[in-house]
């Protein structure tokens, strides 16, 4: 049995707290959120968050993160906007085991992937990136799900795969953090592309265009970045990708459906919630003009997005771009 503490008692970190104390572990909940916790307690679930999933008596909950000295596995379970700010209270604590990111973004002012940033907030942590198609409603529900952990330390990802697989969720390893992370931030771009598509009605051959080429972009990137081109046709790629542009649970593209159907970008935010996608979009689009890579559905994602470019123009202008190779 292993200690684990989950920061963040959003639906993954609930998830993963259930799923942890499933693999037979000693599970511990934070948030900074009094509220939040009180609510947990007291009705062992969040049935906002996570409808249906209880959470069980022997899973504790607390707002003090010093519940974090001596765990074998503190899992980052929190927006990508926040990482950094619970990776600096993390730090003054007696170093955990193994610290398990699981947002998938990139810092919008440093363009530092999540890996990235708790590293220069906690220089000497082992960090795994645990990243893959796992909608947290399914893992929660123990419908089988295969993702994977990447780290720079083969033992550290080694750790989190024993410690966490069973057999209903599967982890491989890999070391490939950059592509893992890129794939994990940037396909929440696409999807929200993949939405705007629904909301416009339009068909099947549409979507798969975009998903497609959605990759491409996201692997050309991720190239040019130092990452390996195979891990974009792996589980943190394409299965990532597909996932999150054609499932109902994914909020990128409830967003991206609402900005469609013609709801304004402030209001589409306000009513979906947290939306790492809306962030991936204007990071992936900075990053495209400073590698020189041309993402021409992440430039017109961005030009939707921040630019107020009405949503009727996109599929033309994509569409009447100049002619080319596929590669």
């Amino acid at each position: 049995m292993s200690k684990i503490t989950v920061l963040g008692a959003g639906g993954f970190g609930i998830a993963l707290a259930v799923h942890s104390h499933a693999c037979g572990h000693d599970v511990t909940i934070w948030t900074p959120f009094e509220d939040e916790a009180k609510l947990l307690i007291e009705e062992r679930t969040n049935e906002k968050l996570l409808s249906g999933i209880f959470i069980p008596e022997t899973i504790a909950v607390t707002t003090d993160m010093s519940v974090v000295e001596g765990s074998d596995i503190t899992i980052l379970a929190v927006p990508s906007k926040a990482v950094r700010t619970v990776a600096k209270s993390l730090s003054v604590y007696k170093r955990p085991g193994v610290i398990v990111n699981v947002s998938k973004g990139i810092e919008k002012d440093t363009f530092l992937r999540m890996s990235e940033v708790i590293e220069q907030e906690i220089p000497t942590a082992r960090i795994v990136v645990l990243s893959g198609p796992s909608h947290a409603e399914e893992v929660a529900r123990r419908i089988p799900t295969s993702i994977v952990a990447a780290s720079k330390s083969l033992l550290a990802a080694t750790i989190v795969q024993t410690e966490l697989s069973n057999e209903y969720f599967r982890i491989y390893t890999s070391d490939d953090m950059i592509g893992v992370e890129l794939g994990g931030a940037l396909k929440n771009a696409i999807a929200i592309c993949a939405g705007i598509c629904d909301g416009l009605k339009l068909g099947d051959n549409s979507k798969a265009a975009l998903i497609t080429r959605g990759l491409s972009e996201m692997a050309k990137l991720g190239v040019k970045m130092g990452a390996k081109e195979k891990t974009f046709a792996g589980l943190t790629g394409i299965g990532d990708l597909v996932v999150t542009c054609t499932s109902r649970h994914s909020r990128n593209n409830r967003f991206g459906y609402l900005v469609g159907s013609g709801t304004d970008v402030k209001t589409a935010l306000e009513t979906v919630g947290t939306v790492e996608g809306y962030y991936a979009t204007y990071v992936g689009y900075q990053l495209a003009q400073k590698y020189e890579v041309s993402m021409p559905i992440i430039e017109i994602c961005y030009g939707v997005l921040y630019e107020g470019q009405p949503t009727d123009t996109v599929v033309k202008r994509l569409m009447l771009r100049p002619k080319g190779s596929e590669n």
